[in-house]
């Protein structure tokens, strides 16, 4: 008979597919290969202690390829500072990491809310074509939300 964590994740396999959404089909086949082999007891709690540092590590290698390529260099640097649309994406760019500092200690300390962010992600990565980096991002958002709640009430 099938679990229950195997049964969600068929499901969520079957909204990958009806969704079009290779990355949620891909990530949800890894664990279920992980499950089906008998190593999910070794390799789980491994992955999520590591994974979001190894997903941030991926994602930054990939934003870094061009300057490695030569595509970006100092003088687009150079270039880029004298406009105002770079200044708003560095500023946006400091922004998001410092809210996404206070998501992952919100994550870590409070693994309901996390039960929650998980889902909201799939849902917007299955439905809406959205990008898996909403757990942390959301956490950090729901971090500040829960504070500006709190300073009000």
């Amino acid at each position: 008979m099938l679990s229950q964590a195997t049964l969600f994740l068929i499901i969520l396999l079957v909204i990958g597919f009806i969704a079009k959404n290779p990355s949620l089909m891909f990530a949800v086949g890894v664990l279920l290969l992980i499950k089906v082999i008998g190593l999910d007891n070794k390799i789980f709690p491994y992955l999520q202690a590591k994974g979001i540092n190894w997903g941030v590590t991926i994602i930054t290698i990939a934003v870094l390829v061009p300057i490695a390529t030569g595509d970006i260099g100092f003088k687009q640097l150079q270039e880029a500072v004298k406009s105002s649309y770079a200044w708003v994406a560095l500023g946006a760019g400091v922004a998001v990491a410092l809210i996404a500092k206070s998501g992952l200690t919100l994550l870590a300390n409070d693994p309901h809310i996390t039960t929650a962010l998980v889902f909201g992600t799939i849902l917007a990565v299955a439905l809406f074509q959205g990008v898996a980096v909403g757990p942390l991002i959301g956490a950090g958002i729901a971090y500040l939300a829960m504070k500006v709640v709190e300073y009000f009430t």
